[in-house]
């Protein structure tokens, strides 16, 4: 059986974001005993575990929609995006304002979250990346007072073929165009000083 390059990574993803969930969310439930049961479970040092543990398991949430299966058809819920958004932001610099208010197809919530990832990369010293929906699309902005801009592959977004460098921290640079492909969609680019917007 052949697949694509986008359904291989996908099901990789989807592997692995399988495999990671069980072992994450048992060290939470194992945190949360010792914090019942145990002085030790209260110290300063036990709340930072907590807190990684909490980054990580909404890590993987964002990840298995980024990267992850999906199938014709299949939703996910306003609700259940703003939960993951606000998971990853909870500690971190980067900042998320969702407008849409209705459901949306897991097809377009993972290439908006690739997006997302892409404007992420090009803000090490935090900033705000809003998402809105258009009439038909979306448009992802990424907003700070200094961003990273002259070291990522932002022409391999014009194409999957355009041939960009793509080290594995920035392996959504590379997904991003085959998703769209595949919903038939193109994206545009615009950037400036303090703000990048990616539209499509």
């Amino acid at each position: 059986m052949s697949h694509s390059n986008i359904e291989l990574a996908s099901l990789i993803g989807s592997r692995i974001c399988h495999d990671l969930i069980s072992p994450v969310g048992a060290i939470s439930n194992g945190l949360e005993l010792l914090a019942m049961g145990s002085p030790v479970g209260n110290s300063p040092e036990m709340a930072l575990i907590a807190e990684s543990v909490e980054n990580a398991n909404a890590r993987i949430r964002f990840f298995r929609v980024a990267y992850g299966m999906s199938s014709e058809g299949q939703m996910i819920g306003k609700n259940e995006v703003c939960s993951i958004l606000a998971g990853i932001a909870k500690g971190a610099r980067v900042e998320f304002d969702w407008d849409p208010q209705s459901d949306l197809a897991r097809q377009e919530a993972q290439a908006v979250f690739l997006a997302i990832q892409c404007l992420e990369t090009s803000m090490p010293f935090g900033g705000t990346i809003r998402v809105t929906e258009r009439s038909p699309g979306w448009a992802v902005v990424g907003s700070a007072p200094k961003l990273r801009q002259e070291d990522l592959p932002w022409e391999a977004l014009d194409s999957a073929d355009s041939g960009a460098e793509i080290i594995p921290a920035q392996v959504q640079f590379a997904l991003l165009p085959l998703v769209l492909s595949s919903l038939g969609k193109r994206l545009t680019l615009e950037r400036e000083d303090d703000e990048i917007r990616i539209v499509f």
